[in-house]
Protein backbone atom coordinates (compact mmCIF):
# COMPACT_ATOMS: atom_id res chain seq x y z
CA UNK A 1 0.00 0.00 0.00
CA UNK A 2 1.63 3.35 -0.82
CA UNK A 3 2.03 6.08 1.34
CA UNK A 4 -0.43 9.02 1.53
CA UNK A 5 1.62 12.07 0.73
CA UNK A 6 1.69 15.55 2.91
CA UNK A 7 1.20 18.82 2.59
CA UNK A 8 2.90 21.30 4.86
CA UNK A 9 2.65 24.84 5.72
CA UNK A 10 6.09 24.95 3.52
CA UNK A 11 4.42 23.69 0.35
CA UNK A 12 1.22 26.10 0.92
CA UNK A 13 4.20 29.14 1.05
CA UNK A 14 6.09 27.31 -2.09
CA UNK A 15 2.71 27.33 -4.04
CA UNK A 16 2.49 31.07 -3.13
CA UNK A 17 5.18 31.82 -4.12
CA UNK A 18 4.26 29.93 -7.53
CA UNK A 19 1.13 31.74 -8.03
CA UNK A 20 2.74 35.00 -7.41
CA UNK A 21 1.72 37.66 -10.44
CA UNK A 22 -0.67 34.93 -11.51
CA UNK A 23 -3.23 34.02 -9.48
CA UNK A 24 -5.00 37.83 -8.23
CA UNK A 25 -4.75 38.61 -4.64
CA UNK A 26 -8.38 38.62 -3.72
CA UNK A 27 -9.53 41.68 -1.56
CA UNK A 28 -11.32 41.30 2.43
CA UNK A 29 -14.50 42.56 2.77
CA UNK A 30 -16.48 43.73 6.29
CA UNK A 31 -20.00 44.08 6.99
CA UNK A 32 -21.06 45.78 10.07
CA UNK A 33 -24.58 44.36 9.44
CA UNK A 34 -22.88 40.37 9.15
CA UNK A 35 -20.63 41.64 12.35
CA UNK A 36 -23.87 42.84 14.21
CA UNK A 37 -25.75 39.07 13.34
CA UNK A 38 -22.76 37.05 13.96
CA UNK A 39 -21.85 39.14 17.35
CA UNK A 40 -17.83 38.59 15.93
CA UNK A 41 -15.31 41.01 13.77
CA UNK A 42 -15.93 38.72 10.14
CA UNK A 43 -13.07 39.12 7.31
CA UNK A 44 -14.45 37.56 4.14
CA UNK A 45 -11.55 36.32 1.49
CA UNK A 46 -13.77 36.92 -1.53
CA UNK A 47 -12.62 34.11 -4.22
CA UNK A 48 -15.61 34.54 -6.32
CA UNK A 49 -13.18 37.89 -7.23
CA UNK A 50 -10.27 35.41 -8.25
CA UNK A 51 -9.51 34.22 -12.31
CA UNK A 52 -12.40 32.18 -13.28
CA UNK A 53 -14.36 33.11 -10.29
CA UNK A 54 -13.43 30.57 -7.62
CA UNK A 55 -10.51 29.67 -5.64
CA UNK A 56 -9.89 26.74 -7.79
CA UNK A 57 -7.61 28.90 -10.08
CA UNK A 58 -5.23 28.76 -7.51
CA UNK A 59 -4.44 24.87 -7.01
CA UNK A 60 -4.96 23.83 -10.50
CA UNK A 61 -1.94 26.50 -11.95
CA UNK A 62 0.25 25.48 -9.22
CA UNK A 63 0.21 21.76 -10.28
CA UNK A 64 -0.04 22.07 -13.86
CA UNK A 65 2.80 25.03 -13.73
CA UNK A 66 5.39 22.18 -11.75
CA UNK A 67 4.63 19.46 -14.73
CA UNK A 68 7.71 18.58 -17.04
CA UNK A 69 8.02 20.09 -20.73
CA UNK A 70 7.12 16.72 -21.93
CA UNK A 71 3.71 16.26 -19.93
CA UNK A 72 2.92 19.54 -21.10
CA UNK A 73 3.75 19.04 -24.67
CA UNK A 74 1.02 16.07 -23.86
CA UNK A 75 -1.91 17.89 -22.54
CA UNK A 76 -3.77 17.93 -19.72
CA UNK A 77 -7.10 15.73 -18.26
CA UNK A 78 -9.57 16.56 -15.36
CA UNK A 79 -12.78 15.93 -13.87
CA UNK A 80 -15.06 18.66 -12.05
CA UNK A 81 -18.57 20.01 -11.76
CA UNK A 82 -17.26 22.95 -13.06
CA UNK A 83 -14.97 25.44 -11.57
CA UNK A 84 -11.74 22.98 -11.36
CA UNK A 85 -12.93 22.26 -15.31
CA UNK A 86 -12.45 26.36 -15.57
CA UNK A 87 -9.22 26.70 -13.34
CA UNK A 88 -7.39 23.52 -15.48
CA UNK A 89 -8.92 25.22 -19.04
CA UNK A 90 -7.62 28.62 -17.63
CA UNK A 91 -4.24 27.12 -16.56
CA UNK A 92 -3.76 25.49 -19.87
CA UNK A 93 -4.25 28.25 -22.08
CA UNK A 94 -1.86 30.09 -19.71
CA UNK A 95 0.67 27.37 -20.03
CA UNK A 96 0.62 26.79 -23.87
CA UNK A 97 -0.78 23.51 -23.24
CA UNK A 98 -4.69 21.79 -23.68
CA UNK A 99 -6.91 20.08 -21.42
CA UNK A 100 -9.69 17.71 -22.02
CA UNK A 101 -12.01 18.09 -19.09
CA UNK A 102 -14.92 15.19 -18.01
CA UNK A 103 -17.94 17.51 -16.68
CA UNK A 104 -21.57 16.27 -15.82
CA UNK A 105 -24.27 17.05 -18.21
CA UNK A 106 -26.13 18.96 -15.72
CA UNK A 107 -23.40 21.40 -15.09
CA UNK A 108 -24.70 24.96 -15.22
CA UNK A 109 -24.41 26.60 -18.67
CA UNK A 110 -22.57 28.83 -17.62
CA UNK A 111 -19.83 26.80 -16.16
CA UNK A 112 -19.40 24.63 -18.80
CA UNK A 113 -19.53 27.82 -21.36
CA UNK A 114 -16.38 28.96 -19.94
CA UNK A 115 -14.40 25.59 -20.13
CA UNK A 116 -15.06 25.76 -23.88
CA UNK A 117 -14.03 29.34 -23.93
CA UNK A 118 -10.73 28.90 -22.21
CA UNK A 119 -10.10 26.69 -25.37
CA UNK A 120 -11.07 23.30 -23.65
CA UNK A 121 -12.62 20.31 -25.18
CA UNK A 122 -15.25 18.76 -22.73
CA UNK A 123 -16.31 15.01 -22.40
CA UNK A 124 -19.83 14.89 -20.61
CA UNK A 125 -21.48 11.89 -18.21
CA UNK A 126 -24.56 11.44 -15.76
CA UNK A 127 -23.00 12.28 -12.54
CA UNK A 128 -26.03 10.08 -11.14
CA UNK A 129 -24.63 7.03 -12.80
CA UNK A 130 -21.26 7.52 -14.28
CA UNK A 131 -18.46 7.28 -12.47
CA UNK A 132 -15.73 10.75 -12.86
CA UNK A 133 -12.63 9.58 -11.67
CA UNK A 134 -12.89 6.56 -13.72
CA UNK A 135 -13.67 8.15 -16.41
CA UNK A 136 -11.43 11.12 -16.35
CA UNK A 137 -8.21 8.20 -15.57
CA UNK A 138 -9.26 6.52 -18.56
CA UNK A 139 -9.22 9.27 -20.54
CA UNK A 140 -5.93 10.10 -19.19
CA UNK A 141 -4.61 6.74 -19.86
CA UNK A 142 -5.66 6.47 -23.37
CA UNK A 143 -4.63 9.72 -24.86
CA UNK A 144 -1.41 10.36 -22.65
CA UNK A 145 -2.54 13.24 -20.92
CA UNK A 146 -1.02 14.37 -17.04
CA UNK A 147 -4.39 13.70 -14.92
CA UNK A 148 -4.93 16.89 -12.50
CA UNK A 149 -7.43 15.99 -9.69
CA UNK A 150 -9.61 18.45 -8.51
CA UNK A 151 -8.72 17.81 -4.75
CA UNK A 152 -6.71 14.42 -4.74
CA UNK A 153 -3.12 16.03 -5.11
CA UNK A 154 -0.39 17.67 -2.93
CA UNK A 155 0.33 20.91 -5.32
CA UNK A 156 -3.67 21.52 -5.52
CA UNK A 157 -4.12 21.39 -1.57
CA UNK A 158 -1.00 23.36 -1.04
CA UNK A 159 -2.46 25.71 -3.70
CA UNK A 160 -5.82 26.16 -2.44
CA UNK A 161 -4.41 26.90 0.93
CA UNK A 162 -2.67 29.99 -0.12
CA UNK A 163 -5.93 31.64 0.09
CA UNK A 164 -6.35 31.71 3.53
CA UNK A 165 -2.31 32.20 4.09
CA UNK A 166 -3.26 35.62 2.17
CA UNK A 167 -6.32 36.06 4.44
CA UNK A 168 -4.08 35.82 7.30
CA UNK A 169 -1.35 38.36 5.96
CA UNK A 170 -4.25 40.80 5.22
CA UNK A 171 -5.95 40.96 8.44
CA UNK A 172 -3.94 39.48 10.73
CA UNK A 173 -4.58 36.89 13.63
CA UNK A 174 -7.93 35.13 13.57
CA UNK A 175 -9.78 32.68 16.19
CA UNK A 176 -11.25 30.86 13.33
CA UNK A 177 -11.48 30.58 9.25
CA UNK A 178 -14.92 29.03 7.99
CA UNK A 179 -14.21 27.30 4.60
CA UNK A 180 -16.72 25.10 2.83
CA UNK A 181 -16.07 21.75 2.04
CA UNK A 182 -16.68 19.72 -1.16
CA UNK A 183 -14.20 17.23 -2.00
CA UNK A 184 -11.94 18.51 0.93
CA UNK A 185 -9.06 19.80 -0.76
CA UNK A 186 -9.98 23.72 0.11
CA UNK A 187 -10.54 22.97 3.89
CA UNK A 188 -7.48 20.64 3.66
CA UNK A 189 -5.48 23.75 2.49
CA UNK A 190 -6.84 26.19 4.94
CA UNK A 191 -6.11 23.74 7.50
CA UNK A 192 -2.82 23.20 7.05
CA UNK A 193 -2.25 27.08 6.13
CA UNK A 194 -4.08 28.00 9.24
CA UNK A 195 -2.88 25.52 11.87
CA UNK A 196 0.69 26.05 10.54
CA UNK A 197 0.11 30.10 11.15
CA UNK A 198 -1.22 30.31 14.03
CA UNK A 199 -1.02 26.66 15.88
CA UNK A 200 -4.42 27.77 17.84
CA UNK A 201 -6.56 28.81 15.32
CA UNK A 202 -9.92 26.68 15.08
CA UNK A 203 -10.74 25.53 11.39
CA UNK A 204 -14.56 24.75 10.82
CA UNK A 205 -15.96 23.48 7.62
CA UNK A 206 -19.02 23.64 6.14
CA UNK A 207 -21.27 21.06 4.15
CA UNK A 208 -25.36 21.54 2.62
CA UNK A 209 -27.28 19.13 5.22
CA UNK A 210 -28.14 16.73 1.72
CA UNK A 211 -24.31 16.23 0.67
CA UNK A 212 -22.53 15.49 4.47
CA UNK A 213 -19.81 13.01 3.20
CA UNK A 214 -17.24 14.75 5.25
CA UNK A 215 -19.24 14.88 8.44
CA UNK A 216 -20.34 11.36 8.40
CA UNK A 217 -16.53 10.29 7.89
CA UNK A 218 -14.67 12.29 10.31
CA UNK A 219 -17.65 10.84 12.91
CA UNK A 220 -17.01 7.05 11.96
CA UNK A 221 -12.90 8.02 12.13
CA UNK A 222 -13.17 6.80 8.19
CA UNK A 223 -14.41 7.56 4.84
CA UNK A 224 -17.89 6.82 4.33
CA UNK A 225 -19.66 7.12 1.05
CA UNK A 226 -23.09 8.88 0.43
CA UNK A 227 -25.44 8.93 -2.41
CA UNK A 228 -24.95 11.65 -5.10
CA UNK A 229 -26.37 14.64 -2.74
CA UNK A 230 -29.19 16.43 -4.86
CA UNK A 231 -28.64 19.92 -3.59
CA UNK A 232 -28.18 23.44 -4.98
CA UNK A 233 -24.81 23.60 -4.24
CA UNK A 234 -23.21 21.71 -6.87
CA UNK A 235 -19.66 22.38 -6.22
CA UNK A 236 -19.85 20.45 -2.87
CA UNK A 237 -21.57 17.44 -4.45
CA UNK A 238 -19.33 15.16 -3.40
CA UNK A 239 -20.00 11.56 -2.17
CA UNK A 240 -17.01 10.62 -0.47
CA UNK A 241 -13.76 12.65 0.87
CA UNK A 242 -10.87 12.05 -1.42
CA UNK A 243 -8.34 10.10 0.47
CA UNK A 244 -5.29 12.54 0.85
CA UNK A 245 -7.49 15.64 1.94
CA UNK A 246 -9.20 13.35 4.29
CA UNK A 247 -6.14 12.20 6.26
CA UNK A 248 -5.58 15.82 6.72
CA UNK A 249 -9.13 17.18 7.17
CA UNK A 250 -9.79 13.98 10.17
CA UNK A 251 -6.40 15.58 11.73
CA UNK A 252 -6.93 19.42 11.57
CA UNK A 253 -10.77 20.34 11.18
CA UNK A 254 -12.52 21.10 14.28
CA UNK A 255 -15.62 20.81 13.42
CA UNK A 256 -17.87 20.20 10.64
CA UNK A 257 -21.09 22.54 10.61
CA UNK A 258 -24.18 21.82 7.93
CA UNK A 259 -26.81 24.09 6.20
CA UNK A 260 -29.86 23.24 4.21
CA UNK A 261 -30.66 24.52 0.67
CA UNK A 262 -33.07 27.90 1.73
CA UNK A 263 -30.25 28.41 4.04
CA UNK A 264 -27.90 28.78 1.43
CA UNK A 265 -30.37 30.90 -0.49
CA UNK A 266 -30.73 33.68 2.63
CA UNK A 267 -26.62 34.23 2.17
CA UNK A 268 -26.61 34.32 -1.44
CA UNK A 269 -29.78 37.05 -1.21
CA UNK A 270 -27.70 38.78 1.98
CA UNK A 271 -24.42 39.01 -0.51
CA UNK A 272 -25.92 40.52 -2.87
CA UNK A 273 -28.38 43.17 -1.18
CA UNK A 274 -25.73 44.14 1.82
CA UNK A 275 -22.42 43.56 0.02
CA UNK A 276 -23.29 43.86 -3.32
CA UNK A 277 -21.38 40.57 -4.24
CA UNK A 278 -22.81 37.57 -6.37
CA UNK A 279 -21.88 34.33 -5.10
CA UNK A 280 -22.59 30.76 -6.16
CA UNK A 281 -24.34 28.28 -3.60
CA UNK A 282 -21.08 26.27 -2.96
CA UNK A 283 -19.51 29.46 -2.03
CA UNK A 284 -22.27 31.21 0.09
CA UNK A 285 -21.98 28.00 2.67
CA UNK A 286 -19.86 29.71 5.21
CA UNK A 287 -21.46 32.84 5.15
CA UNK A 288 -24.90 30.50 5.59
CA UNK A 289 -23.82 28.99 8.71
CA UNK A 290 -22.89 32.25 10.46
CA UNK A 291 -26.46 33.77 9.12
CA UNK A 292 -28.01 30.51 10.56
CA UNK A 293 -26.30 30.57 13.44
CA UNK A 294 -24.57 27.48 13.24
CA UNK A 295 -21.53 28.96 15.49
CA UNK A 296 -22.91 30.48 18.82
CA UNK A 297 -21.24 31.83 20.23
CA UNK A 298 -19.00 32.94 17.22
CA UNK A 299 -15.15 33.16 17.48
CA UNK A 300 -14.14 36.78 18.42
CA UNK A 301 -12.50 37.49 14.83
CA UNK A 302 -13.08 34.77 12.00
CA UNK A 303 -12.23 34.71 8.34
CA UNK A 304 -14.52 33.15 6.00
CA UNK A 305 -13.93 31.97 2.53
CA UNK A 306 -16.29 32.85 -0.06
CA UNK A 307 -15.04 30.18 -2.55
CA UNK A 308 -16.87 31.25 -5.84
CA UNK A 309 -19.12 33.08 -7.68
CA UNK A 310 -19.85 31.13 -10.66
CA UNK A 311 -23.43 31.52 -11.65
CA UNK A 312 -25.31 32.55 -14.93
CA UNK A 313 -28.02 35.66 -14.34
CA UNK A 314 -30.86 32.82 -14.86
CA UNK A 315 -30.10 30.39 -12.92
CA UNK A 316 -29.26 33.51 -9.99
CA UNK A 317 -32.58 34.72 -10.54
CA UNK A 318 -34.38 31.57 -10.18
CA UNK A 319 -32.51 30.39 -6.96
CA UNK A 320 -33.35 33.95 -5.37
CA UNK A 321 -36.65 35.32 -7.32
CA UNK A 322 -40.07 35.35 -5.30
CA UNK A 323 -41.09 31.43 -6.21
CA UNK A 324 -37.41 30.15 -4.75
Amino acid sequence: MSQIPTVTLDDVHDAADQIAGVAHRTPVLRSRTLDALAGAEVFIKCENLQRIGAFKFRGAYNAISRLSPAQLARGIAAYSSGNHAQAVALAARELGTTAVIVMPQDTPESKMAAVTGYGAEVVTYDRYTGDRVAIGAALATDRGLALIPPYEHPHVIAGQGTAALELMAQVGPLDALLVPVGGGGLAAGTAVAGKGTQPGIQVIGVEPTAGDDTRRSLAAGRRVAIAVPRTIADGQAAETPGELTFSINQRLLDDIVLVDDDEIRAAMRFAFDRMKIVVEPSGATGLAALLAGRLAPAPARMGLIISGGNIDTRRFMTLLGPAS
